[in-house]
């Protein structure tokens, strides 16, 4: 079985491992995310994106992946007010890795809707090879149903071409949580662009007082959006989601009930959203301890990733290929 990673992030050129939650995240998940704890502190950039490509051109389950960065925080005169030091990549930056890398990385664009320019770049980049777009708008603090945007989706769709929106929690990244719920995709989605909802909108800390019930199983304690997006799946047919960040506790917890969901299969897309860190072996999934240790020992962290997808997807599932039916622009 091989698949394409929907998914996946390019860091800031400029990204530093020097904060605290950096230098904690670095001793701990480096390995696991398949880069040298060293190399990252010394050369940070050049480190993640040379391990990535490797460690995808290594994968036993991965063609290649989806790239993106993430673009700046605009106000509304389209004036640059915030690029995070490590989230924030420019598409410029994700076409260069990807020319490098061709066999690797299939470039999106992410253009925040207010800049000025929006329309021709996105014309600018589908020249340059972009497949898709990715929305980070509860970080740009941007209503997506703003009717002013309408010209935005109609012209991603003239190209054909995806965009992926961020729904569900945020925590690598200042963020508006009024942006990031299922609302969100109401208005891309009637212009006729193909959407696609990242991360199934689950991850909410959602019982502060019963804070358990944030890892618990029970379906009737899964996040609110999760449902909604799973009934828009059956009645939007320009509307997928990705499974991106499930392996997160706060979303792991999800992956048993999403597996018996066969009506949307469909329409659900394989993606890692790397390089987020996960765990495995100590995690809110319902795999055996077995299980989880033989999956913990894979190095490939794609492959880790993919194998643990695997146990509640087989490998025949339309998980693995649905990714033809969005990445259709040449």
């Amino acid at each position: 079985m091989r698949t394409v990673d929907i998914h996946s992030h390019l860091l800031n050129p400029n990204v530093r491992f020097d904060r605290l939650y950096d230098k904690v995240t670095i001793r701990f998940f480096a390995k696991k995310l398949g880069a040298d704890p060293a190399q990252l502190q010394t050369d940070p950039y050049g480190t993640f994106v040379s391990s990535m490509a490797q460690n995808i051109a290594q994968s036993k389950y991965l063609e290649n992946a989806c790239i993106f960065g993430v673009d700046s925080r605009l106000d509304e005169q389209g004036r640059e007010i915030d690029r995070d030091n490590t989230v924030c990549a420019m598409t410029s930056d994700v076409l260069e890795v990807a020319a490098k890398h061709p066999k690797q990385f299939i470039p999106f664009m992410s253009i925040n809707p207010r800049r000025s320019n929006a329309l021709d770049l996105i014309d600018e980049y589908v020249a340059q090879g972009c497949r898709g777009a990715k929305f980070l708008q509860n970080y740009w603090g941007v209503n997506l149903n703003d009717e002013r945007f309408t010209p935005y989706y109609e012209k991603l769709k003239s190209h054909n071409l995806p965009l992926i929106i961020h729904i569900g929690s945020e925590y690598s990244i200042d963020s508006d949580a009024r942006y990031e719920r299922a609302n969100m995709l109401k208005l891309p989605l009637a212009t006729g662009v193909t959407v696609i909802a990242a991360h199934m909108g689950l991850g909410r800390i959602n019982h502060k007082l019963c804070f358990w019930r944030n890892l618990s199983k029970n379906p009737k304690y899964f996040d609110e959006d999760y449902f909604t997006i799973l009934a828009m799946l059956q009645q939007h047919d320009n509307l997928y989601a990705d499974i991106s960040a499930i392996l997160v506790p706060l979303r792991a917890r999800a992956l048993r009930h999403l597996s018996q969901q066969t009506g949307i299969h469909h329409k659900l897309l394989f993606g890692t959203d790397y390089p987020v860190p996960y765990t495995i072996r100590f995690n809110t999934h319902d795999l055996s301890s077995a299980e989880s240790q033989h999956i913990d020992s894979i190095i490939n962290p794609f492959d880790r990733y993919t194998e643990a997808i695997l146990a509640y997807f087989p490998k025949e599932n339309p998980l693995y290929t649905n990714y033809k039916k969005v990445l259709i622009n040449q």
